[in-house]
């Protein structure tokens, strides 16, 4: 194996991989880098048997081969070493040298035979841009529960409504939906991507700006670029039927700038207590729309908001941060907020994007 390669390209592949390697003691293999040296280029494999990742590097190939190095070691490597052009790398008698215009380096490779495979899915495909897909996960993953307790709800729940692909996640506290138009029609049964790998897939994708293959099979979902190959196992179980908790009507409505709701939750914040909790009082006949939070220790705030309200007086509690956190999906300058009594739960919309919802349960007081 003998070949030269560019320097920026293997170190930002490097950093996506070396991130999916498995640190598994009864598998010391999944800790290591897959190198495939063939056809005028470099191919870096990694697993963790959750996710696995293969991007393929051009490269200047005298000899093909294949290696497997820890990963660790050459992301650490490969991140310390000077701005180069290029590098090169040669496999003798099991030993990876790398040199550079200032650096000759040795790496110990690992036996490659027992690496796993990165199994190629067939099944029904699905072409979309990567920004809108991106743009479908990022507005929803945040409201999954990060635990493998309940694997059904530690995902995000993608199902399709004709040319539209519908993304979900809850952890029960508060839910998020997206939906993204697409060319295609699709009717493919709802799939569950694990949101540990939906954070890795996040970050794989997040400079890119091509379409991205994505084919799905009952038990694996893979996504393909010109260069980036994924595949993420998909959780064996049922996302809630969570239409059945959106309410049907809302009694009091509230049109809002999101700037100044963001400001006074903010502000709430410092005087709310350990659970997080603030009051939200609407007095539409009175025009009163505020944000009050109490802490025994601190002191307390009440902040009012001018709003457009409408509806039935109501005070709710919530969890604060549960609130603040849909702002990063939402980008018009106006939101409304819809209740529909003092123990249900609230429902966030932007204004002029019908797209995007976020219901927030309440907290008992």
């Amino acid at each position: 194996m003998k070949l030269e390669c560019s320097i920026d390209k293997i170190k930002n592949a490097l950093l996506l991989v070396e991130r999916i390697t498995g640190k598994n003691l009864t598998l010391p293999i999944l800790s290591s880098v897959l190198w495939i040296v063939e056809d005028k280029k470099l191919k870096l494999r990694a697993t963790n048997l959750n996710i696995g990742i293969e991007i393929e590097i051009p490269a200047k190939v005298d000899k093909t081969g294949i290696v497997a190095i820890k990963g660790d070691i050459l992301s650490s490597v490969f991140s310390n070493l000077q701005k180069d052009s290029f590098v090169n790398f040669e496999l003798i008698n099991d030993n990876l040298f790398v040199k550079t215009k200032n650096n000759s380096i040795t790496l110990k490779s690992i036996p490659h035979e027992d690496f796993p495979t990165i199994p190629q899915i067939d099944g029904e495909k699905i072409v979309i841009p990567s920004k809108k897909f991106l743009d479908g996960i990022k507005s929803v993953y945040f409201s999954s529960a990060f635990s493998d307790i309940k694997p059904e709800i530690g995902s995000v729940y993608i199902y399709p409504e004709d040319d539209i692909l519908v993304f979900v996640s809850t952890d029960s506290f508060r839910l998020a939906e997206k939906k993204i138009k697409i060319k295609q029609r699709l009717s493919f049964d709802g799939i569950l991507i694990p949101v540990k790998n939906i954070v890795e897939i996040i970050k794989v994708f997040d400079n890119i700006d091509e379409d991205v293959e994505i084919t799905l099979q009952k038990t694996q979902i893979s996504f393909k670029t010109s260069n980036i190959y994924i595949t993420s196992r998909v959780v064996d179980g049922n996302f809630p039927d969570y239409k059945q908790i959106i309410p049907k009507s809302s009694t009091t409505e509230v049109i809002v700038l999101k700037q100044d709701f963001i400001s006074s939750l903010k502000l709430s914040n410092i005087f709310s207590d350990k659970f997080n909790q603030i009051n939200i009082n609407v007095k539409p006949k009175d025009k009163i729309f505020e944000v009050e939070s109490k802490n025994n220790d601190i002191g307390e705030n009440v902040t009012k908001i001018l709003g457009t309200l409408s509806g039935e007086d109501i005070s709710v509690n919530f969890n604060y941060k549960y609130i603040l956190d849909c702002f990063q999906s939402i980008s018009t300058d106006s939101i409304n907020l819809k209740m529909s009594g003092n123990n249900k739960p609230m429902i966030i919309n932007p204004i002029g994007d019908p797209s995007f919802m976020y219901l927030v349960m309440p907290m008992n007081r």
